[in-house]
C-alpha cells in the first residue's frame, strides 16, 4: 500500500507537470500565432514597400533584371536572408530577385495575397501583390522551417529553465508534504508509544483542523474500548459470582442429601437441588441470551406478534403453570412489524418471563400492541408489586436485584430486554406502578429501523 506521503508527492508533482505541459502548449499555440501575425506582416509590407519603390520609380526594372534588387536582412545567426523577394511581370517572365532568393517561382501566378508553395523540397508562405500600372508582379516570401524554427527557439528558451527548476521544484514539493503531514506523524508517534492497556483520552491542544476530528473519533473509541472492557470484565465477575452461589448450594444440599437419616429431609434437598438447577438453568440461558442479542446482526422481516407471543407462551407453560399464572396474548391480534425476529423474540419472552414469575398465584399477564406514529407499543402487564421509584434507574443493569425481591432471579431478563430494544432502534419503558401491578412497554419502530448496538 502506497504511503500518504508519497500519493501526496505524486499528486502535487503529477498536478505542478500536468499545468506546466498545458503551459508550455499554450505558449507554444500563442507564440506560433504571435509570429505567423508578425511576419505576415512584415511579409506585406515588404512586398507593398517594394512595389511603392518601383511606382515612384525609385526601383527601375531594368535595375531588376540587372539582379540588383535586395532587401535588407537581419544579420543574426540563423536568420539571415530571411525574406526572398521575386518580381515578375504580369506575361510571366522573371524581372528580378533578391539575393538569396530561389530561381523558381515563388507560388502560383494567379495567387494573391498570402499563399503557401513547394520551392526547391521547401515550404514557402508567400504574399503577392500586383502593380498593373507597371505590369509587374511582386512576391515576397519567408520559408516555413524559418519560422518553425524562431518557434522552437523561443520553446527551447521557456523548456530548459523548466527542466533545470523542476528537480528543485520536487524537492520542494516532498520537504511540503513532509511539513504538512507533521502533525499527523506526531499523532502516530504518541499512538506508537502507548501501551496496549492504556486507554486514556488523547491530550487536548492546538492542532490542524483535519486532525482535530481525527483525535475526538480516537478518543470516542477509546471511551467506547475501555467501556466495553469494564462491561466484560464485570460480566464475567458477576456471572462467576453468580453460578459459584447455586453451585455451592448444590453441593452442599447433596451432602445433606447422601447423610440425611429420614426421608423428609432428603426429599426437602432434593426438592432444593431441584430449584438451585432451575435457577442456574435459567441463568445460564440469559446469559447466552445476552451474548447473542449482541452480537446479532440486524436484519429486518416481518414479525407476526400474535404467533410470536403465542410461541412463547407455550415455552413458558410449565413455569406459569406451577403458579397458575395466564398469558393472555388477546391484545396483540393483527399486530406485525418489520424487525429482527430473533431480537424481538428474545426480548418479549425476557418480558414475559419476568411478569409471570411477579405475578400472584392465579393472576394474569396481559400483553397487547398499539401502533402510533410509525412505532409499535408492546405493553406486558402483571399484577405483581411492581418496580419501586428508587430501583426504577438501575433495573436494566446486569445482575441487579432490586432489594427485597420476592423471586430470587439472575438480574438478566430486563438487561436483555433493553439491549434487544436498542439493538432494535427502540427502547424499554418501565412507568412506575400505581400498585395494581407492573406495565413494561417495548416501544419499536414499525420499519426495521436498526441501531448499531
Amino acid at each position: 500500500m502506497m504511503s500518504l506521503r508519497l500519493r501526496l508527492f505524486l499528486l502535487l508533482t503529477a498536478a505542478t507537470g500536468l499545468m506546466w505541459l498545458s503551459a508550455v502548449l499554450w505558449i507554444n499555440h500563442s507564440t506560433r500565432a504571435e509570429v505567423e501575425k508578425v511576419l505576415d506582416a512584415r511579409l506585406r509590407e515588404a512586398a507593398t514597400m517594394v512595389s511603392s519603390l518601383m511606382a515612384d520609380r525609385r526601383i527601375d526594372a531594368a535595375t531588376a533584371l540587372d539582379g540588383q534588387l535586395s532587401l535588407p536582412a537581419s544579420g543574426e545567426a540563423g536568420y539571415s536572408r530571411q525574406l526572398s523577394c521575386q518580381v515578375w511581370s504580369l506575361e510571366g517572365g522573371l524581372l528580378g530577385r533578391s539575393d538569396g532568393a530561389p530561381e523558381a517561382q515563388l507560388t502560383s501566378a494567379a495567387a494573391l495575397g498570402f499563399s503557401e508553395a513547394m520551392v526547391d523540397g521547401a515550404l514557402w508562405r508567400v504574399y503577392t501583390t500586383v502593380n498593373p500600372d507597371l505590369g509587374v508582379r511582386v512576391m515576397v516570401g519567408d520559408a516555413i522551417e524559418v519560422r518553425d524554427r524562431l518557434v522552437r527557439d523561443v520553446m527551447t528558451g521557456f523548456a530548459v529553465p523548466a527542466a533545470v527548476i523542476l528537480p528543485f521544484l520536487a524537492v520542494l514539493i516532498w520537504l511540503s508534504v513532509a511539513r504538512g503531514l507533521e502533525p499527523l506523524d506526531r499523532l502516530a508517534r504518541g499512538l506508537r508509544a502507548r501501551p496496549p492497556q492504556d486507554l486514556s483520552p488523547l491530550p487536548e491542544g492546538p492542532a490542524p483542523r483535519e486532525i482535530r476530528p481525527v483525535r475526538r473519533a480516537l478518543n470516542r473509541l477509546f471511551a467506547e474500548v475501555e467501556a466495553a472492557r469494564t462491561a466484560e470484565r464485570d460480566f464475567v465477575a458477576f456471572a462467576a459470582h453468580e453460578l459459584k452461589t447455586p453451585l455451592a448450594g448444590l453441593r452442599m444440599q447433596a451432602q445433606i442429601a447422601r447423610i440425611a437419616e429420614d426421608d423428609a429431609t432428603r426429599r426437602h434437598a432434593l426438592r432444593t437441588i431441584e430449584r438451585s438447577v432451575d435457577r442456574t438453568d435459567r441463568m445460564v440461558r440469559q446469559l447466552l441470551d445476552l451474548a447473542a442479542v449482541e452480537r446479532q446482526a440486524p436484519a429486518a422481516a416481518p414479525v407476526d406478534l400474535h404467533a410470536l407471543v403465542r410461541d412463547i407462551a407455550q415455552d413458558l407453560d410449565s413455569a406459569a403453570a406451577a403458579r397458575r399464572v395466564r398469558i393472555d396474548a388477546s391484545g396483540t391480534q393483527g399486530a406485525t412489524l418489520q424487525a429482527t425476529p430473533f431480537l424481538v423474540h428474545a426480548a418479549l419472552r425476557n418480558l414475559l418471563e419476568n411478569a409471570v414469575i411477579a405475578s400472584p398465584e392465579g393472576g394474569t399477564v396481559q400483553v397487547s400492541a398499539m401502533a402510533e406514529d410509525g412505532t409499535l407499543t408492546i405493553s406486558v402487564t402483571d399484577a405483581g408489586p411492581g418496580i419501586a421509584p428508587a430501583q426504577a434507574g438501575r433495573i436494566t443493569e446486569r445482575f441487579y436485584r432490586a432489594p427485597g425481591a420476592l423471586h430470587d432471579g439472575s438480574g438478566l431478563g430486563l438487561a436483555i430486554v433493553a439491549s434487544a430494544a436498542q439493538r432494535l432502534g427502540g427502547r424499554l419503558d418501565l412507568p412506575a406502578a400505581d400498585g395494581a401491578g407492573q406495565t413494561a412497554r417495548l416501544v419499536l419502530p414499525l420499519r426495521g429501523e436498526v441501531a448499531d448496538g
